[in-house]
């Protein structure tokens, strides 16, 4: 293909450096756009050395990987440190924010400044409950020495430098839903690495309860869209639709007996009369209703405590 940035003999560099000039003049482009600290120039270098080493997206034109790599950039995270990626879908590469990327970007832009942040599993086994102190929402956490048990939820906890927390649990059932929404939930990753996707979902999912100050507006569009297909609920409810729309067939019975329906047969008054029908005074038929409010499940909410 005319963009490969791998080839054989004397045109390997050229065509390395025809790639890097193109890359690096989009960057220019948007530079309004890029954080303040942000090398373009390491950038370039490690966009490069990661589309070497994954030749499976060489496949996709040009201006497909700048779209996605510059994504990325507008959030300064690297891709080949593998804060961020770049994913196949059939015709389209999919721009996605990694677990260590969102911690990055949380410890840099919360608000209110954060010591840590971090996700873990919840097996059988674990000792695992959430307990109301002195009026305020915490948990407690005691894993079982080196447990291979069955995974039954996972959760993200952010620890905050003033001494309080927020933490966010899901069950099982909400992540398996979650990777069941996913376009990439049959990737080597789901395959391979579950336990790892459990806890990047719900770390991904505590980090937009975060309140984050990022530096403009295409940062914060950057950040939400590299997250949106693992914890964006109407963005899981409006993928369903599409998947389910249409699937039953609609199948005509031909067997079935027609009955047209008769007129009602006229009194002699509306007869002799002449009477014409009276059409029904219309009645305000304006119901009033009331959208049921949904009920948010305790563990989706920010928990706070010391």
């Amino acid at each position: 293909m005319s963009t490969e940035l791998v080839k054989n003999g004397n045109n390997e560099i050229a065509e390395k450096q025809s790639f890097s000039d193109y890359l690096m003049t989009n960057l220019v482009r948007v530079e309004d756009a890029l954080p303040k600290d942000f090398n373009k120039a390491r950038f370039v270098q490690n966009c490069v050395a990661l589309l070497n080493d994954n030749p499976q997206l060489q496949k996709y034109s040009r201006s497909q990987i700048v779209s996605g790599l510059l994504k990325g950039s507008y959030l300064g995270l690297d891709f080949y440190s593998k804060e961020c990626y770049l994913i196949p879908y059939g015709s389209q590469l999919n721009y996605q924010t990694d677990y260590r990327g969102a911690k990055k970007l949380a410890k840099k832009y919360s608000i209110r400044p954060i010591k840590d942040i971090y996700a873990k599993l919840i097996r059988e086994g674990d000792e695992f409950e959430e307990l109301i102190i002195n009026g305020e929402p915490t948990f407690n956490f005691k894993p079982k020495f080196l447990n291979d048990g069955k995974i039954l939820g996972a959760f993200a906890v952010v620890l905050y430098k003033d001494g309080g927390l927020a933490y966010d649990v899901m069950p099982l059932s909400d992540l398996e839903n979650t990777r069941k929404h996913s376009k990439a939930s049959n990737s080597p990753a789901w395959k391979d690495f579950t336990g790892e996707m459990y806890k990047k979902t719900a770390l991904h999912r505590l980090c937009k309860q975060i309140e984050i100050d990022f530096e403009n507006p295409t940062q914060r569009d950057a950040f939400m869209a590299g997250m949106e297909i693992e914890t964006d609920v109407e963005a899981q409810v409006q993928q369903e639709i599409e998947s389910e729309a249409n699937k039953t067939e609609f199948i005509i019975d031909e067997s079935a007996e027609v009955v047209e329906e008769k007129p009602a047969p006229k009194t002699v008054a509306d007869v002799t009369a002449g009477v014409k029908e009276k059409e029904p005074v219309g009645k305000d038929m304006n119901v009033s209703t009331k959208e049921k409010k949904q009920d948010v499940p305790a563990f989706m909410q920010m928990e706070n405590m010391e």
